[in-house]
């Protein structure tokens, strides 16, 4: 018998092509949370979950709640919020960091495509590339930056989904010790990929990403 998969991407509110963007400043983690819900219930089987950065934040926050057969968690916030990393952040940009919660927009941390490359992708990923993903970003919300700095942080251990956790071993947005405190907060698999960065699923190596979830899906026979 041969077996086929179904890919189904989910744009939140106020992303892509989406309703939502006048009011996505303030548009809070769990507005998204029940975007997934909502997304999950049409589709004819519970489905793997894979989220990157703040998606895999809502997909944790999901599962608090909601169970699947099993969630892939690219570069995941740590369970003790986002406040180390962003304290790491603003020292770095300093100014820009002044500018965003002055406007409380997150844009100016990709302001140029230098910056986006220098928070999300690694200095080997092409310079055509980092401008065709600059191209593409778009705002995000103030809102659910504060909820995963510490006001609507995760419950981890809540749920009972089997988790993969991964990182970039070139991520300047996340440590190595912030990866593996998620995993160990909610008893996962994790693994630390080399030669990526932040934006794992954009990088030269995307395949060995794409890979190890295959693999670990396999092994658990999905």
């Amino acid at each position: 018998m041969q077996h086929g998969y179904a890919a189904h991407a989910l744009s939140l509110r106020g992303h892509g092509n989406s309703e939502g963007r006048d009011n996505l400043r303030w548009t809070r983690i769990a507005d998204y949370v029940g975007d997934l819900a909502d997304a999950v219930r049409q589709l004819p089987n519970p489905p793997v979950l894979v989220g990157h950065s703040m998606g895999s934040f809502i997909i944790q926050k999901y599962l608090e709640d909601h169970a699947a057969p099993a969630a892939a968690l690219l570069t995941p916030p740590p369970p003790a919020g986002l406040l180390a990393p962003t304290l790491r952040l603003a020292l770095r940009h300093p100014l820009i960091f002044a500018r965003v919660n002055l406007t409380f927009n997150l844009q100016p941390f990709v302001a140029t495509a230098g910056l986006a490359r220098k928070n999300f992708f690694s200095e080997g990923l092409a310079d055509e590339l980092v401008q065709e993903y600059w191209g593409r970003l778009q705002p995000v919300s103030y809102r659910a930056f504060l909820d995963m700095i510490a006001l609507d942080l995760l419950q981890p251990g809540k749920g009972k989904t089997p988790l993969l956790v991964l990182g970039g071993s070139r991520d300047n947005m996340l440590k190595p010790d912030e990866i593996e405190a998620t995993a160990r907060a909610c008893n996962a698999q994790y693994e630390i990929i080399a030669d990526v960065a932040h934006d794992m699923m954009l990088e030269t190596r995307w395949q060995a990403v794409a890979e190890r979830i295959l693999v670990w899906l396999k092994e658990r026979e999905l």
